[in-house]
């Protein structure tokens, strides 16, 4: 009898709730059929169910007959699945002679029979045992064998004449003593964190720990190569000795529950930031040497759509950061060059959305990206994503901050995919590509160098805007519209059209709330910042005055200031909350902005030459030794080289896209140029005696964000 039904009548048996109980009545009512159940071990209690609830809740279970409730076999799609197909055919062929055996028909049923069904022999009228025989004279083999194959047929159908495995139990580890294996694991996972191990040794410190707690001649050791064997295994599960001791503990560090994510549902849910050095080298706008460049990127996570990218020499800061997540809300302008599709509406909403887009586009105007307002920011613990600036903008701007787990990557997998991508599709087209580690590294890709810190970023921008947002990813699906592939672009209009509207910037004047924040007195002769004095007209009705803040910054102002641009800070008034200027009074003397750092570096050359410093000797020693290229160390050459590309958080100056021009790009992107042109002593020095425009040279410093 097949197992896997049990009868339901009266004199079944129940586990309800916990107790055994029997069925003793069945009773049609007009709420259906109801069945009354006696509990306990003498019957004592009686209950009336319904019989849907004994078939369809957990609250009862049906107990068959036998000793055996669950069933130990495999189902049969298993069994018949795992064949080969000549012995699936040999399945097939015999469940044919059983099926005439007990029926007289190959098919097991007359409707089906063949003209010549049923044979002589097989005559349904004929006893059982006579046919058994027949069967067994034709195939050559045993009436028991008959019998047997009829009884695994009746049981299981046509997976019961599959002919069994070998002994179970023997798997990829062979006979080896499970106490040695545990024993291995247990090594193996003790260098997840270390250097790597060899085979070898793993093997020697099992055998050693394995006598130590078990004791001698208690657990037979494999021999050796039967040790290699399962050290094979085991990578599988435990990879030690083939990956790189970085991948071996991302894999060491896997959850072991299910996997899961956040599920982003809208754009500007979820906003990604991360920084990652470039696998190429920059050149140095001061000192034409090369260098090392970080990139810092905002991504939303709904649409993989990138909101911010700032490359930044050597080391990001905070106020870098900040000014990525600015972006997100105000869109860099466009390049001159670019493609009409890869220039974004600058009011936000896709054209695809708009009803008639002449009369909302007007003039062709647009950004480089689209306008998110973020409500989520997901970072790691770097330095500048958990700074106070960076936090105190995101509770100024009501963003909540979700921290990643330590060292686990994949808390943040898409914007960590993307600096894959950037280094595979753009990077290494580039010269100057020095590869993702030093094992890829070429001979010298320092001499290959080209282009500057900020033709770096415009590339970049550039190649997103064209490329990447506009590019299919396999990431981005619908779960209602199977096999649609979608862009950034094109997710980001559904997420549009799927959330039903967009969210703006509340304040004209966002950008001066992403500045950093110093408490001073407004004296006389302005405010005092850093040692250094800044006045303007805004603080007029408020010199000599206490403030109304309290707490930590009792009686005193807020102050905005820029560390990468010391020339200007920037002051609220509390009563018509219009933003005042206020400059610095050495401001007038500086044709380039300068930050804090380089300002105390220029006191402290000053302080070493004259005997009465001020900060405008100070400055101008400091731009000197630059101009004739001798910040050689390493800590002028940072300082310089965020000079010379600082840009502002405050403007949006459209760029002078000249990248396209030169000879390195339209050799990556296959454009034709007057490459020809291009020599040696094409490449200028930058001197005492050249011949330049500061104005039109520094135009575009204030632009970055």
């Amino acid at each position: 009898m097949n197992q896997a039904r049990v009868r339901v009548g009266i004199g079944t048996r129940v586990s309800y709730d916990g107790e055994i109980a029997e069925i003793v009545e069945v009773a049609a009512t007009e709420a259906g059929i109801s069945i009354v159940l006696r509990l306990g071990p003498r019957g004592q209690r009686v209950i009336r169910v319904a019989l849907r609830e004994l078939l369809g809740t957990d609250r009862a279970r049906l107990i068959p007959d036998g000793l055996a409730p669950d069933d130990p076999q495999e189902p049969a799609s298993v069994v018949l699945a795992e064949l080969s197909d000549p012995a699936r055919k040999s399945v097939v062929e015999r469940a044919g002679h059983i099926r005439e055996t007990l029926t007289g028909y190959q098919s097991g049923s007359a409707e089906l029979a063949d003209p010549s069904e049923p044979r002589p022999a097989f005559d349904p009228n004929l006893p059982l045992t006579a046919r058994y025989e027949a069967k067994a004279a034709e195939l050559g083999v045993s009436i028991r064998t008959i019998k047997q194959w009829v009884s695994d047929f009746r049981a299981n159908g046509e997976a019961g004449l599959a002919r069994a495995k070998g002994p179970k139990g023997r798997g990829p580890l062979g006979n080896t003593d499970q106490r040695w294996v545990d024993t291995a694991v247990e090594v193996m996972v003790e260098h997840s964190d270390q250097s790597r191990p060899s085979r070898t040794m793993v093997i020697d410190w099992t055998n050693a720990r394995v006598v130590a707690r078990f004791g001698p001649d208690v657990v037979q050791a494999p021999s050796r190569a039967t040790a290699f064997r399962v050290l094979a295994e085991l990578e599988r599960q435990h990879p030690t000795f083939r990956l790189s001791t970085k991948r071996n503990r991302d894999i060491a560090g896997r959850p072991t529950e299910t996997y899961g994510k956040l599920r982003p549902t809208r754009p500007g849910e979820y906003l990604l930031m991360d920084t990652n050095r470039l696998d190429v080298f920059a050149l140095d706008p001061v000192t034409l040497r090369w260098m090392q460049a970080e990139l810092t990127v905002g991504m939303d996570w709904y649409t993989r759509c990138v909101t911010g990218i700032r490359v930044t020499p050597v080391s990001t800061k905070s106020v870098d950061a900040a000014a990525v997540l600015y972006q997100a809300y105000r869109p860099r302008p466009p390049g001159r060059d670019w493609p009409a599709h890869a220039v974004w509406p600058e009011h936000g909403i896709p054209r695809a959305v708009l009803m008639d887009v002449d009369a909302v586009d007007g003039p062709v105007v647009g950004a480089s990206g689209p306008a998110i307002v973020p409500e989520t920011i997901v970072i790691d613990h770097g330095k500048i994503f958990v700074s106070e600036h960076l936090t105190s903008v995101c509770q100024r701007m009501g963003i909540s901050i979700q921290p990643a787990r330590l060292r686990t990557g994949r808390d943040k997998g898409p914007v960590e995919r993307f600096f894959r991508t950037i280094r595979e599709d753009l990077l290494q087209a580039l010269p100057g590509y020095k590869g993702p580690d030093v094992h890829s590294r070429g001979l010298d890709p320092e001499s290959e160098a080209f282009f500057y810190l900020d033709e770096l970023e415009a590339i970049i921008r550039e190649w997103v805007a064209v490329v990447y947002h506009h590019r299919p990813h396999d990431g981005l699906v619908d779960p209602q519209v199977p096999g649609l592939r979608m862009s950034p672009a094109m997710m980001f209009e559904h997420g549009m059209a799927r959330a039903g509207y967009i969210e703006a910037p509340r304040d004209p004047d966002l950008a001066y709330e992403f500045l950093k924040i110093e408490w001073r007195t407004i004296q006389h002769y302005g405010i005092e910042l850093g040692g250094r004095r800044y006045n303007g007209r805004g603080l007029d009705p408020y010199r000599n005055m206490v403030s109304t803040y309290t707490g930590k910054a009792k009686g005193r102002w807020p102050i905005h200031h820029d560390p990468d641009d010391i020339a200007r800070v920037y002051f609220r008034d509390p009563e018509t909350h219009f933003w005042h200027i206020l400059m610095w009074e050495h401001a007038p003397s500086m044709d380039m902005p300068l930050s804090e750092d380089a300002l105390r570096f220029a006191r402290q050359l000053a302080a070493s030459r004259y005997t009465y410093p001020d900060d405008r000797i100070a400055i101008a020693d400091l731009l000197e030794r630059w101009d004739l290229g001798l910040g050689a160390s390493v800590v002028e050459r940072r300082m310089a080289l965020r000079l010379s590309r600082e840009s502002a958080l405050l403007e949006d100056v459209p760029t002078h896209d000249v990248v396209a021009t030169l000879p390195s790009v339209a050799r990556v992107l296959a454009t034709p140029t007057a490459a020809a042109d291009h020599t040696e002593d094409a490449v200028p020095e930058i001197g005492d005696d050249d011949d330049f425009d500061d104005d039109d040279f520094y135009a575009d410093a204030l632009e970055d964000v």
